[in-house]
C-alpha cells in the first residue's frame, strides 16, 4: 500500500492557485462541516487558536470523514504548529507529522537558517532529522504502509511564514532553501513589524507584499498569503499567490450570526471583525 500523494503539494508544483479558508475554532464537529464544502485547504491553527496535538489530531480525522464521505479528495488539511525552530520546534513538528499532517505552515522566519531546520525536522535522515517512529504513527497507518520512511520525505510540504521587516530582507535566500515549497506572507504580523500595526492595508506595506510574491517566484516557490476581503484575495491571485486563505470560521461565524440578530433588532450587526 503506497503512502498517500500530497495533492496539495502537487497543486503548487502545479501552479494551480488554491484557495483556503482559517479554521480556528478548535472543534472537530466544525472542521468536518467545512471539510465538506469545497475549500482546497484549510488552516488547523497551532499557534493563535486553542489547538494542541490532540486536538489538531481529532481535526485530522474530521477532514479525512469529510473527504471519505464525498470522495473528491475535498479540503486538504494544512497545521500550523506554534514555533519550529530548535530542539522545541523539532520536537513538536515531529508530532504533528506522526499524526498525520503531510503540509505545515510554520511560523515567524527571519532568516534561511531558520528555514532550513524546519525542512530538517520534516524529514527523516539522511535528508533531515525527523526521528524515527512509524510503528507507533498514524502518519504509516501504524506500518500499514510498509514504505512510509521511504516515500515519507516526497510527501511532506513545508510551508514556511515571512512576517517581519528582516524576514523580507532575508527573502530570497527563505524562499531558495532546499525542502521548503512555500513562503507565506503574514500581512498583520508584517504590517506591525513596518510600523504600521493593524493596518495591512497601508501603501508601504502592500508595496512590499507585491515585491515579496514576485521574489518568491522567482526563486520557483509558491508564495502564500491570507486575505479577508474579496478585492485583497483577487489582488494577490492576479499577483501570482498559489495559496491563499479567503477567510476564517471564526469570523464566518460572527458575520452570520450579526447577519440574522440585525434582520430582528435594529442597529445590531454593526460591530465585527476588521479584514484585510
Amino acid at each position: 500500500m503506497q503512502t498517500p500523494l500530497n495533492p496539495f503539494k502537487q497543486a503548487l508544483e502545479q501552479g494551480r492557485a488554491q484557495i483556503g479558508l482559517w479554521v480556528a475554532l478548535a472543534s472537530p464537529y466544525s472542521t468536518e462541516l467545512i471539510a465538506g464544502v469545497g475549500y482546497d485547504w484549510l488552516l488547523l491553527d497551532g499557534e493563535h487558536a486553542p489547538n494542541d496535538v490532540r486536538s489538531t489530531l481529532t481535526q485530522l480525522q474530521a477532514v479525512a470523514s469529510a473527504q471519505q464521505a464525498f470522495g473528491d479528495g475535498r479540503s486538504h488539511p494544512v497545521v500550523r504548529v506554534p514555533l519550529g525552530t530548535g530542539e522545541a520546534g523539532t520536537a513538536i513538528i515531529k508530532q504533528f507529522l506522526d499524526i498525520g499532517a503531510q503540509t505545515l505552515l510554520v511560523p515567524m522566519f527571519d532568516t534561511a537558517e531558520q528555514a532550513a531546520q524546519v525542512a530538517a525536522a520534516a524529514r527523516y535522515a539522511p535528508t533531515g532529522v525527523r526521528g524515527m517512529g512509524s510503528a507507533l504513527a498514524r502518519a504509516s497507518r501504524w506500518q500499514a504502509h510498509p514504505q512510509y520512511v521511504h516515500e515519507a520525505n516526497d510527501r511532506v510540504c513545508v510551508l514556511v511564514q515571512a512576517e517581519t521587516v528582516e524576514a523580507m530582507k532575508n527573502l530570497d535566500a527563505i524562499a531558495a532553501t532546499p525542502g521548503v515549497d512555500g513562503v507565506f506572507i503574514g500581512p498583520a504580523d508584517l504590517s506591525a513589524s513596518m510600523g504600521h500595526p493593524g493596518n495591512a492595508a497601508h501603501p508601504e506595506v502592500q508595496k512590499v507584499i507585491e515585491d515579496g510574491i514576485a521574489r518568491i517566484l522567482k526563486a520557483g516557490k509558491a508564495p502564500g498569503i491570507l486575505a479577508t476581503s474579496e478585492p485583497q484575495a483577487r489582488k494577490w491571485l492576479a499577483a501570482g499567490a498559489r495559496f491563499v486563505a479567503v477567510g476564517a470560521d471564526t469570523m464566518l461565524l460572527d458575520s452570520g450570526a450579526r447577519a440574522l440578530l440585525a434582520k430582528y433588532k435594529d442597529g445590531a450587526g454593526a460591530a465585527g471583525p476588521s479584514s484585510y
